[in-house]
């Protein structure tokens, strides 16, 4: 069911076994239709058509660290990896969004995926074992370090991200800050030793005082600000009286299924509430939910 959800279905081979091979990589960067993706510290830039830009792979004297993406069409495309990291300061997610709201399908995935690993690289320079200096290796999917013999992978960090329905009425929340009347799914991250579950278990405790059972899975979403992996749930809550962790969350609330209709239906202009964008996997699964429901 995850076709239709943004950050998902790139058209790309990823060519892993390219990856581990230094010189199949270097006569990938050597090739005449290789591509780099073009960023601006990792916000993407545009053609004149609205798509992704790409430019010629830079000479090999550029010492940029570079990541090997796959083949797209049978040409090699990379990205660099930038000065810095996640630069969520300088941009906001939502001017992001609406930046990215131009990309088809294909084009918001593969930036996805390359702003994720870029982004991690820029971020860990530094060995977390001893400190040392790390250098890039097997194309980009890896940092080693030469002092401790340390190996470090791309980071993905799991959140599960949940409906909780009671009677027929939905359960959703407001974060702290968030513009007014929106509203969205209950999230929060999956912690050591804990199943996708017991983590739907206990953040809708935490935030609202309420009590799961047959929590479900739904669907999943690469959600690259910087690098999560969205885990779409769905629960039955034991009774309906909230004790909200202000916390945590501004605000949760009940809403019936004419209410969610009516703010998928309608967006900004809902009388119930405003959903959360349709690039995020909580518009997909309140979509999903009211499908059930019919």
């Amino acid at each position: 069911m995850s076709a239709g959800l943004a950050f998902t279905g790139h058209d790309l081979d990823r060519d892993d076994h390219t990856r581990a091979d230094p010189e199949r990589l270097a006569a990938m960067r050597a090739r005449s239709d290789a591509r780099l993706l073009s960023l601006d510290g990792v916000m993407p830039q545009f053609d004149g058509e609205g798509a992704l830009a790409f430019t010629a792979l830079p000479e090999a004297s550029d010492d940029r660290e570079l990541v090997y993406l796959g083949l797209r069409d049978g040409a090699p495309l990379f990205v660099a990896v930038p000065d810095e990291g996640d630069m969520r300061h300088a941009v906001s997610l939502r001017e992001t969004m609406m930046a990215l709201a131009r990309l088809d399908a294909a084009e918001l995935a593969l930036f996805g995926g390359a702003r994720s690993v870029a982004d991690w690289h820029a971020r860990h320079r530094f060995c977390a074992r001893c400190g040392s200096s790390t250098h890039i290796a097997k194309g980009g999917w890896q940092r080693n370090c030469e002092a401790c013999e340390a190996q470090h992978f791309p980071r993905v960090d799991p959140v599960a991200i949940m409906l909780v329905e009671r009677d027929g009425d939905l359960l959703v929340g407001r974060g702290r800050g968030w513009p007014e009347r929106s509203y969205s799914a209950l999230a929060g991250f999956i912690e050591p030793g804990e199943s996708v579950e017991e983590a739907v278990t206990r953040e809708v405790l935490e935030e609202v005082g309420v009590r799961v059972h047959s929590a479900t899975y739904i669907a999943s979403q690469p959600w690259p600000f910087p690098s999560q992996l969205m885990i779409g749930c769905h629960g039955f809550a034991e009774a309906r009286e909230l004790v909200i962790d202000r916390t945590e969350i501004e605000d949760a609330r009940w809403f019936t299924r004419e209410e969610v209709a009516d703010a998928i239906a309608n967006g900004s202009a809902a009388k119930s509430f405003v959903p959360p964008p349709a690039t995020a996997i909580a518009n997909y699964m309140l979509q999903w939910w009211l499908e059930k429901t019919a």
